[in-house]
């Protein structure tokens, strides 16, 4: 693999991402590779991706999540440094990005591929928003403690009208995001499924289901108290949503490739962050 060419994707709200990147710059560089700087303030419409053979990324899993979404159209591998706090998909340490990097540059490399999932909002018979996540899709009220009505349709079949808070369709990668706050399964990320949780459902039967990654989710959003739905795609800003949209949400057959993200390092972080240890003292 012939790589000459590499964007530094640098989280803004953090004074070490900035102070890493220039590091890596300056590293790059010296091996006689194009490095350049993209400034990341949490949200952009932007992606800068065309022409690099790989991204390096310097914050939280939200930045890698910005990245994905740009670089698995282009098939582009990304690398990504942790300065979050969980940092379940930004898996490479800050104090290991230079033998990480040199591994992969040589070659050696693991290479994650993870699922993305898309949701396609449509209103009458137009078409009104579109758009990919590497963790998760949210339909829910606008504000808290608001419940709202949904039609949920699986292939055609129905899953059975909710009230609850929202919903939110997640990829495994995500299953340790929201989802997983709202009581839904740790899915292996290298496992290919979507995983439907229920948001505080007026319904004590209400359980997560694990999905064919194959098929067709569709809900459809019922009259109810509040009049403020909205959908949010991996946490960026939410989108308005009106009584009768139907918001339909299937695998994409693009992947995001994540390098480093071993197994290994997927269940030390469960381990680490979430304190999954078999017990108190375990």
């Amino acid at each position: 693999m012939d790589i000459k060419n590499c964007i530094i994707v640098v989280n803004t709200y953090k004074e070490e991402s900035k102070n890493m990147g220039a590091q890596i710059q300056e590293y790059l560089k010296s091996l006689g590779m194009r490095a350049d700087i993209f400034l990341f303030n949490g949200f952009s419409e932007q992606y800068p991706f065309h022409g690099y053979d790989f991204v390096v990324t310097l914050g939280g899993d939200g930045t890698v999540l910005f990245a994905a979404r740009g670089c698995a159209p282009l098939g582009i591998p990304i690398f990504p440094v942790n300065f979050g706090t969980f940092g379940f998909i930004a898996s490479v340490q800050k104090n290991e990005w230079k033998e990480e990097l040199d591994s992969f540059l040589a070659g050696n490399a693991f290479i994650a591929e993870r699922s993305l999932i898309e949701a396609t909002v449509v209103r009458g018979e137009a078409k009104r928003f579109s758009a990919t996540a590497l963790n998760d899709i949210v339909v829910s009220a606008k504000t808290a403690a608001k419940t709202i009505n949904m039609d949920v349709k699986f292939d055609g079949v129905s899953l059975g009208q909710f009230k609850a808070d929202g919903v939110i369709i997640s990829t495994p990668t995500g299953s340790t995001a929201y989802s997983a706050s709202a009581g839904g399964p740790i899915i292996d990320p290298h496992l290919d499924s979507m995983l439907l949780t229920i948001i505080n459902a007026f319904s004590l039967s209400s359980r997560p289901v694990v999905l064919n990654p194959k098929g067709e989710l569709e809900i459809t959003v019922l009259p109810s108290r509040t009049s403020e739905v909205v959908i949010t795609v991996d946490g960026q800003i939410p989108v308005n949503l009106h009584v009768g949209d139907s918001i339909k949400i299937t695998q994409i057959a693009d992947k995001a490739k994540l390098i480093g993200c071993t197994a290994e390092k997927f269940y030390g972080a469960l381990r680490s962050k979430l304190n999954w240890s078999g017990g108190p003292h375990a």
